[in-house]
């Protein structure tokens, strides 16, 4: 589903770029893809370059010393949010790739809006309503049935080749292996035991225990306090740009999947410690 993560990362942006951030005024993205997401399309701030924290010389390419744990974004990293496309298609033919892209995307929305509400409500609840707003906006008849089908999907979600044996990798050196994510416990447990990789996972990590999404620090702090490692020693990693730069952010050592050729990191001020294409090639960065 790499064709539907390229069209999606066109329109995210709207839909994460247009939520006002509290103390920033106006610093929202314009896009010509806005309206496909809801969202409506306003003006970027100019760029300040003295806020821009480049990472430093060296470690984009090369090696990471002293990582003895990695910690995983789940959605887009480890599983495929966009394997669902053809179960929408086949409930709603020729509206299947719209009804992805915008049930992810309204998803991602709906968890940066709650956070800054202060109104928590865990993933899979978030989920369903992301899937309601979607398919209404596409107007869609999403009866009880077709919901259900396509929230089950969701707890097998397919994973992306390279998940298995990048993880077994890992685990062959030693390292401590989690899952971090916004997922609530039942969803991640769910999908990992789906895609066979339960077995390689030290422990899953929620945001249910903080009740706030990414990419607040809170959630990121929860990585070396419960894989019981300096933060040093821990390794985020996303395939998401968005979710690199909350954990730069929060003082961890980031990799980047970058699952899409050209797709630009984010201009958040934190870029990605290591940039890779695929899971397997974390192994050679952290030795035998």
């Amino acid at each position: 589903m790499q064709s539907g993560r390229r069209r999606f990362v066109k329109t995210v942006g709207a839909a994460v770029g247009a939520l006002p951030v509290a103390g920033a005024g106006i610093a929202t993205a314009t896009s010509r893809d806005a309206g496909r997401v809801g969202i409506a399309p306003l003006a970027f701030d100019s760029p300040d370059p003295r806020r821009h924290q480049a990472a430093p010389a060296g470690l984009i390419q090369g090696r990471a010393e002293g990582i003895e744990a990695f910690a995983f974004d789940a959605y887009g990293t480890l599983f495929d949010v966009f394997s669902v496309t053809a179960l929408c298609d086949e409930l709603f033919p020729g509206n299947g790739d719209a009804l992805a892209q915008r049930w992810r995307a309204k998803q991602l929305q709906y968890s940066l809006l709650r956070s800054l509400m202060g109104r928590h409500r865990d993933f899979w609840l978030l989920t369903g309503d992301a899937l309601v707003n979607a398919a209404a906006g596409l107007g869609l008849d999403l009866t009880p049935a077709r919901r259900d089908r396509l929230m089950e999907a969701y707890l097998t979600l397919a994973a992306f080749p390279d998940v298995r044996p990048g993880l077994e990798a890992l685990r062959d050196r030693g390292v401590k292996l989690a899952i971090l994510s916004n997922g609530e416990p039942r969803m991640l447990e769910a999908a990992a035991q789906s895609a066979g990789i339960d077995t390689l996972l030290d422990t899953i990590i929620s945001v249910e225990e903080v009740k706030i999404f990414k990419v607040s620090p809170r959630v990121y702090n929860l990585g070396p306090e419960r894989l019981g490692v300096d933060r040093s020693a821990l390794g985020f990693v996303s395939s998401n740009a968005w979710d690199v730069a909350g954990a730069a952010s929060a003082g961890l050592t980031t990799f980047w999947i970058q699952r899409s050729a050209g797709e630009p990191p984010e201009e958040l001020g934190f870029e990605a410690h290591h940039v890779v294409s695929a899971i397997t090639d974390l192994a050679p960065l952290v030795g035998a």
